[in-house]
Parts: C-alpha cells; structure tokens; sequence
C-alpha cells in the first residue's frame, strides 16, 4: 500500500513492546539513579527561616524569600529553600514554643501544615504544592522537623500507619497506637509539651517514623532538619534509625541535626557518618560572642579530619548553624524580621569568613527581601565561596596566635560548659557533657554519709593548681504518680543529683531553653521532677552517665576571663597550593 508524504503509520506490536521494555528499564534507571545520587558532596547551601521569622512564616513570605533566593543566591550555589520549625502551629493568641494544643496532626499523628498560614495545603496536600513551586525555580525544598512524636498525637492515643497496607498497624496480634511508642520520659527538654522521643526498638516505632517520612518525600520534600536529636538531647538510637529510613527512599533527601550544645568531636564520631550536617554548636545569633565562641570548636572538628566525612549517602558536614545578617527577629518570639542585624560589618565578614575556611553549610538566616548590597557582598563573595566548596586541608594554623583577655566578656574558646553558680565555693568550676569514651568523664564516685543520703563526687583542679572535689547529693527519683513504681533493675539504678542548699533543685542533662553558642553560663538546675534529663547512673568505670542522653559528665576548671584577637587558617586551594 502506497502512503502518502507525512502519513502515520503503526509499528508492528514487536516494535512496540520493545519500545515499552526500553522505556521502563530506562525510568527504572532513572529513579535508581536519583536514589543513589550522592548527597552533600559539597557543604549545602540555602535559606532558612528561623533567623528572620522565628516560628511566624507563612506561605506568602516564604515563597516570596524563595523568589529571591533563585533570582539572586542561586547562582551562588544557595539552593535550600527550609520552612523553620512549628510550620503545624495554629498563629492564634496562647500559642507559643511550648504551649500544647495548637499543632495540627493527621489521623495517623503526624504533623500537618497550619492552613491559614499555608492554605495550599488544604485538601490533604501538605507540602506538595509549595515544593512543586520551589522545584520550578530551580531550588530544593526543605523543612525543620522535631525528634519523635508529637505530644497531642499521646495524648490522643492516635493509631500509626502501616505504609505497605494504608491501614494501621499491626504485629502481634494487636493493633499499636501512639501511645504504645511515645516515651513519656524523654519528651525534649527544651519543648516538653511539644514532642518525646519515639521507642525504635519496636516494630511500631519504626512504622511511624517510616509513614512520617515518606510522607515527606511524596510531598517533594529534599532537606529535613531533625532538631531536639543531638547535642544535649542527643538520640542516636532515632539518629539511625531516621537515617536508614532515609536510604530506603527512592528520593533522596539531606538529613541535618540539631542542636549542637555540648558536642565534642568523639560525640560526632558515632553519628557523623548517618547524616549530611550536623550542629557543633549552640544557636548563632548576631552579637560577637555567639560568633567568637565559633572559633575553637570549628578547629577541633577540622584537626579530628571530620569535614567532608563519610556521610548518609554522600558526605557530612560540621554545621556552624546560620549567617544572622540583615533583616531578622529574636529568639523564640512570635513575631517576624523587625531590626537590622547587630554585628558590624567588620564582624560578619569575619564570620563569613570563618564559616567559609571551616567548610560550615552556609544557611542565610535574614529576611531576603530586605536584603541590601552590602550583605549580598559578602555572603557572595566568590574567594570565600571557592574556598568553601573547593579548598581542601582546611585547618587552623596555630602558629599565629593572639588573644587578650577582660574580665567582662564571656571566653572566644568554646568551652561550652555549664558552670554551676549555686555557692561561691564553686565559682571557678565548670560542669560539662562529653563522650563517655572521654577521658574527661572518668573520675566520679561515691562518698558515704553517715545517716544521711550518699554524695556522689569528682576531683579537679582549680586555677591555683589544687585539687577539690565537686559533690552533689544522691536522691531517689520522684515517682511520675503516686502509682508509678519502679520495678525494674534499670530503674533502681538511677537517681536525682541534688545540692544541699537549694531546695528541690536537681540537675538537668539538657537546658530547658534553646541556647545560644555563647551562653555557657547557663545553670543546669531546675525543680526536681519525673523526666530522663534529671536521671543519672554512675557505672563501674567511674561514669556520670545522663539517662536523657547517654552522654556523661565532667568537670574542670573555669575562667571568666572573654578572649578577643586573631585567629588564622589554612587551607588548600583547589588547584593544589
């Protein structure tokens, strides 16, 4: 049959099936390409919320801070686009940080977007939208994200989905709700009526946090920043967990941790290598003690070899949290951006600067609408953002050195202690968290009383070379009720620290606030209560260990002297010198 120029034809089926085998294999290629893809290979890039909004952003801001981001920053490498935390929080009179009952949950007890604030995600969209629109500009998608589950998805006893049934979940026979997962005595120190920590160690745990993820990643979601989890509240029991959750996504997504109070370098070892960044530090705020306080830890994460580690699915990153420069808010207001940023010109060039040789993520933290030419200069500046994406053997080189010292200003070296201000006897001392593989956290023991409760102690040496002991009295636990009994072994081997002179005070694991990198003067003590930061076990090692966080105490000497001058590092560039 003769046909005419142009004419349509039908391949034979055998053609067409092949055609349809190709083009599977090929999607199949396609989506387990994107799933292997290396995550982090360079330190992530983007925009945050926090710094400018606190909790307050809604949809139109951000979409707006999204706009400008790929307009001006993108180009830059700034591709993260992170709605901040509290992003399921009703914006009504009562709600705050801590306040209870103004977090929207779906049916399974997992956090949904506030709809006034994001009214795209009506009709049980969620993100979706709004990461499709960010995908369109060219950026990645990222949102904040608290440990565990939330409280009032306890409370109201909310079952879990199984994702491979889209029912709720069963095993053994019986079908598990919230509550059976939630551990009621690890809720987050600093956000105690907001979120506790999930039990992994049960299939129903896993389930939940496995349906809260992919959730997220059918929503678009590129970035999560998982926060109560580390530091002072360190979980790496869900660290690991969320990051194996992760790499069975056939998307692939950056998993950060926060906060960073209170990291050391052999805390970072047994997490580093399940996540893509994670915090070394407290909140960074803009005053130059926050930025100071930066300085010795970056250099110890450099020395131990830990920037560009081995990561989840790529590489990890020491995180120096946010550049606060422009247009921002305060801590833990409900109000968003309001003032100018209070370091000087000098003092965030220098922070950028310091981020850059140390290979932090460089997250923007102001309000990009407002952003002037000057801030744009510097957190563009091509020398530093070579630097931080290309140069190699970042470190600090310790033979030029200078310092002076004042007795008004908190110490340039991050200490990151908390030193316990109760007696003035106690005044040069200074009381930290650590790895219990330190040697720092050896040391603690028991001293008897007669007739009286047993103090448990640890020597160390004051400023004047001698040696002391620090004690705290051993109490036994308050109970959560009257009911609650302790039956197991674990249990009876845990006890309250108490100080003689203060009435119903114990020492705390983890702050009760968020803190800034520069608070480390923060009192560790609060009313005595039922709650894992207020337990503590002294093994046979001579371990201080916090049932909170696994982690153990030490302590040494402090100085109240703050340190200004010069630091300098080195590093190589990228065509080797």
């Amino acid at each position: 049959m003769e046909l005419g120029l142009g004419a349509p034809t039908s391949p034979p089926p055998w053609r067409r099936h092949l055609f349809f085998r190709a083009l599977v294999i090929f999607l199949c290629l396609w989506v387990t390409s994107e799933a292997n893809e290396q995550h982090a290979e360079l330190p992530p890039r983007g925009w945050n919320s926090y710094d400018s909004f606190s909790w307050t952003v809604d949809e139109i801001a951000y979409l707006q801070n999204a706009k400008i981001l790929a307009e001006k920053l993108l180009p830059h490498g700034y591709q993260y686009a992170v709605i901040d935390y509290l992003w399921y929080r009703r914006y009504v009179d009562g709600a705050y940080t801590d306040s209870y009952g103004f977090d929207n949950i779906d049916e399974w007890g997992r956090p949904f977007p506030d709809l006034q604030r994001f009214p795209s995600s009506k009709g049980d969209k969620g993100f979706s939208q709004i990461a499709s629109k960010v995908h369109e500009m060219g950026l990645k998608f990222g949102i904040h994200l608290m440990k565990g589950i939330s409280t009032q998805a306890v409370n109201a006893n909310t079952p879990i989905l199984d994702i491979e049934t889209g029912k709720p979940y069963v095993e053994n026979g019986r079908q598990w709700a919230a509550r059976d997962i939630g551990l009621t005595h690890k809720t987050c120190a600093w956000m105690p009526h907001g979120f506790m920590s999930v039990n992994t160690d049960i299939g129903a745990g896993r389930a939940f946090l496995r349906s809260l993820y992919r959730q997220y990643a059918d929503w678009g979601v590129d970035f999560v920043k998982v926060d109560c989890i580390f530091g002072t509240d360190y979980s790496p029991e869900e660290v690991i967990t969320i990051s194996q959750l992760l790499r069975e996504l056939d998307r692939p997504i950056v998993l950060s941790i926060s906060p960073g109070t209170e990291v050391t370098v052999p805390l970072a070892e047994n997490i580093s290598e399940h996540v893509n960044m994670y915090r070394i530090t407290g909140d960074d705020w803009d005053n130059w003690k926050d930025v100071s306080s930066h300085f010795t830890v970056s250099s110890a994460f450099a020395a131990a070899n830990k920037i560009g580690a081995t990561g989840l699915r790529g590489k990890s990153w020491p995180d120096l949290d946010m550049l606060p420069f422009g247009w921002l808010t305060d801590p833990g207001v409900n109000q968003g951006p309001h003032r100018l940023c209070n370091l000087t010109f000098e003092e965030q060039k220098a922070q950028m600067t310091l981020w850059s040789m140390a290979k932090s993520p460089l997250m923007y933290g102001g309000d990009l609408r407002h952003l002037d030419n000057s801030t744009f200069s510097i957190i563009t500046n091509p020398t530093l953002l070579k630097i931080n994406h290309y140069s190699k053997n970042n470190m600090e080189f310790h033979y030029v050195y200078g310092e002076t010292t004042s007795n008004t200003g908190h110490s340039g070296h991050l200490s990151s202690r908390y030193p316990l201000n109760l007696t003035r006897k106690h005044d040069s001392m200074a009381m930290g968290l650590t790895s219990c593989t330190s040697d720092q956290a050896n040391g603690w023991f028991v001293f008897p009383q007669d007739g009286k409760s047993d103090h448990i102690c640890r020597n160390y040496e004051t400023e004047n070379g001698k040696n002391t002991s620090f004690c705290l009295g051993k109490t036994k636990p308050l109970l959560a009720s009257d009911d609650a009994i302790m039956e197991n072994e674990e249990d009876q081997t845990r006890f309250h620290l108490a100080v003689a002179d203060v009435n119903d005070s114990c020492l705390d694991a983890s702050a009760s606030r968020r803190r800034t990198a520069s608070e480390i003067k923060l009192l560790m003590f609060s009313r005595c209560k039922w709650h894992a930061k207020q337990m503590w076990e002294l093994n046979d090692k001579g371990n201080l260990v916090s049932s909170y966080s696994r982690l153990c105490a030490t302590v040494e000497s402090s100085k109240e002297a703050g340190i200004t001058g010069y630091r300098a590092w080195i590093a190589t560039g990228s065509k080797g010198r």
